[in-house]
């Protein structure tokens, strides 16, 4: 057998990717396009949850900050994206990546934490949906779900003055459930659902920063950054709920760690780079795509973090029965009298977004299932296609098991924080191949070239590296441990399982069918 840093030669992804089909792409997205996707796919469960999240965990009023240290991650690993996606126009981006630059064994540690990039971001995500259902239900008059049921059994709290303790998230569950069939069959929203989509959540961005100005409380943004002294935060019951004693929950500190949290919010801006195939002239609206779209959404973010937390106070964010779930609603319905009405407005226009958002997080991690079981290190059932939808129905049933299943039974909060683990991990990986690729192929044709990264300087892939590994160790102990038992787990597979089936070990080509290339060329953004 080959090495386990063995490299799936260039000059196969390349003839992959230039393989032809009646099902082939056009370059017909401009930057303008490119940047509408970013933002579309951008703006999420991580805006309207993770920002009260951060505020209330780590960075106080300085959530602003926080997202502006992610923003600046996400800027250096996007030019290196930009890069590749260029390059290697092909499904299975990061994973991709990893196998042609650094080998076989990296390849599958980033194929493993784009696990807990897409199929836990999905999670997330539902566990977000569940939440503003029940906001939703509420502003209707009707009954909520009950604690019980919309709940992971880790959560308990104290409503109506009675403490509930959680059985399972259903609502969560249910959506997993009804978009992996919509996958199944092979559904696709049109051109023009995906515009409203997106105007949607752009335009509850605005009307929120717009009304929501005129209730800022000054006195709610001072101090700015969350005192070392800080007290600890109880609920109704007098139960301490959140302490500011480490290093990354208060100060300078905290910003890091909010950035670690918010860092969710900015997931999705690597979708630009599926679209390389797509672009008029990738050199000049990978770049913009990428760049102008963390631009639009990180102005929209500090302006929205900076409403939110001059609203209502960021200490209220941190009780569970006030604003830690659904806190953009609570913020509008306690603080901003008169529009109430806005407050049912965004909860129903957030829970038409998070379905989408879920929709592309599992159709992602099909893909990148699919591209592992082609080279081998995943089960052959991840690549097969349904005879009738032609999509990797086998797949999508083991994701909606997997992912159903976390959705419904881990809180949110330890779900947002490892995709966050996972997309930083892709992320310091994919800056460090392009380093690693301007060293051993310097001559490689690249329709774009990340700035300041030649082999002598690599200024930009260094940045992203430790911007995004500080991020990384700003997550709080937990999750790092769960993460840590997650990547070991992985290891495991890999030397039991992937090692023995990989394709490339034993040295046989990869040659994709037609069926496939029709199947699983990458998607028209404007219908995905």
């Amino acid at each position: 057998m080959a090495s386990i840093f063995a490299k799936k030669p260039l000059s196969q992804l390349l003839g992959e990717a230039n393989s032809s089909g009646e099902g082939s792409l056009k370059r017909t997205l401009g930057a303008g396009n490119l940047v509408a996707l970013g933002v579309g796919a951008i703006i999420g469960a991580g805006l309207f949850v993770r920002t009260a999240a951060a505020a209330a965990q780590a960075s106080g009023p300085g959530v602003t900050l926080a997202f502006i240290v992610a923003a600046i991650g996400c800027a250096f690993a996007g030019l290196c994206y930009a890069e590749f996606a260029a390059m290697i126009p092909i499904a299975g981006s990061a994973y991709t990546y990893a196998y042609t630059t650094m080998g076989e064994f990296v390849a599958w540690v980033i194929g493993w934490a784009l696990i807990m990039e897409y199929a836990l971001g999905a999670a997330t995500v539902s566990i977000a949906w569940s939440e503003y259902l029940n906001k939703l239900l509420e502003a209707f008059h009707l009954p909520p779900i009950s604690y019980e049921l919309s709940h992971s059994p880790f959560e308990s709290a104290a409503v109506d003055g009675v403490m509930h303790s959680g059985i399972i998230n259903l609502p969560a569950l249910l959506i997993i459930v009804a978009l992996s069939l919509l996958l199944i069959k092979g559904t696709q929203e049109s051109a023009m659902f995906n515009a409203i989509v997106v105007f949607l959540k752009v335009a509850i961005v605005l009307v929120f920063i717009a009304v929501g100005w005129q209730f800022i409380n000054p006195s709610n943004h001072e101090p700015y950054l969350i005192p070392e002294n800080a007290e600890p935060v109880k609920n109704a019951a007098g139960t301490i709920v959140r302490e500011y004693t480490g290093w990354n929950k208060h100060g300078w500190g905290g910003i890091l760690g909010g950035a670690a949290i918010v860092f969710f919010a900015f997931i999705g801006f690597d979708a630009v780079s599926t679209a390389a195939q797509e672009a008029k002239n990738p050199k000049r609206d990978m770049p913009i795509g990428i760049l102008g779209s963390l631009a639009v959404c990180t102005v929209l973010y500090i302006l929205f973090g900076h409403v939110l937390t001059g609203v209502a106070n960021w200490r209220e964010f941190a009780d569970p029965a006030k604003g830690g779930e659904a806190s953009v609603t609570y913020a509008i319905k306690a603080h901003m009298p008169g529009y109430e009405w806005l407050g049912t407005a965004v909860t129903m226009a957030i829970l038409l977004g998070f379905s989408s958002v879920i929709l592309v997080m599992l159709m992602g991690q099909s893909r990148v299932f699919f591209s592992m079981a082609k080279d081998g290190l995943m089960p052959k059932a991840f690549s097969e296609l349904h005879p009738k939808f032609r999509t990797p129905y086998k797949s999508n049933l083991a994701l909606l098991i997997f992912v159903g299943a976390f959705a419904a039974l881990v809180p949110g909060s330890l779900a947002g924080d490892l995709t966050s683990f996972g997309t930083l991990l892709a992320f310091v990986l994919v800056s460090a191949g392009v380093w690693i690729m301007r060293k051993s192929d310097p001559a490689q044709p690249r329709p774009f070239r990340a700035p300041l990264s030649s082999p002598s300087f690599p200024f930009v892939p260094i940045m992203g590296i430790v911007v995004c590994l500080g991020m990384i160790a700003a997550l709080d102990e937990f999750t790092l441990k769960v993460a840590l038992g997650w990547m070991l787990l992985g290891f495991i597979v890999y030397f039991i399982y992937g090692k023995r089936n990989s394709k490339l070990q034993q040295g046989i080509v990869v040659v994709p069918t037609e069926m496939e290339e029709q199947a699983f060329i990458e998607p028209d953004p404007k219908n995905a």
